[in-house]
């Protein structure tokens, strides 16, 4: 199994308030529910998996891929008559960088039991961003007398 190149964290508190569930927090703060995700490599491939229970992803769910940046949104509307509930409901976002060498023209995603799973091909031909040696040239000035 590959390691995941790690692209740094959004931002502390956007972090810290992810790390906070219900009930001590009603919503979160910076405009949208927190959407949980698993990420790996595996078999060649980058898989993400979000937690996407009880949405229709015909109609309430949009994956989609940009400039190396991977979109995922959800909206879950609210029931009405539920006297108490800690489910989450509203616009759900969540985007994930993809790694240097994905494809983004191989990309494929499933909804199975609550959970939107999307795997990214990734192109063989990384081995260039391993590193390298590039050869110094020497050049000579001729000097005119």
């Amino acid at each position: 199994m590959s390691a995941l190149t790690r692209r740094g964290s959004r931002g502390l508190l956007e972090d810290l308030f992810e790390l906070l569930e219900p009930p001590y927090t009603l919503h979160h703060p910076l405009g949208g529910q927190v959407m949980r995700i698993e990420e790996r490599i595996q078999n060649g491939r980058y898989e993400v998996r979000a937690e996407m229970p009880g949405i229709d992803p015909d109609k309430q769910a949009k994956v989609t891929v940009a400039k190396g940046i991977l979109t995922i949104q959800a909206e879950r509307p609210e029931e009405e008559g539920i006297g108490h509930s800690e489910f989450r409901y509203g616009s759900f976002c969540r985007k994930v960088a993809l790694p240097e060498n994905a494809d983004e023209t191989h990309i494929q995603a499933d909804y199975n039991n609550g959970i939107l799973e999307i795997s990214v091909a990734l192109k063989a031909d990384h081995a260039d961003h391993a590193g390298r040696t590039i050869p110094i040239r020497m050049i000579q000035h001729i000097n005119p007398t």
